[in-house]
């Protein structure tokens, strides 16, 4: 049981680190998309 403990420990806080990170830096990757697409329209319409 101790191993159990032992094994979640070691690949339990490694994944949710790595969802946590994953769910921050899809959150801003949205936003420079979008921050992207207004800085291209601003772009065409001063032609």
């Amino acid at each position: 049981m101790e191993e159990v403990y032992s094994q979640i420990a070691n690949l339990g806080f490694p994944i949710a680190v790595s969802v946590y990170l994953l769910v921050r830096v899809e959150g801003k990757l949205n936003k420079l998309t979008e921050s992207i697409n207004e800085l291209s329209k601003a772009i065409i319409g001063m032609k």
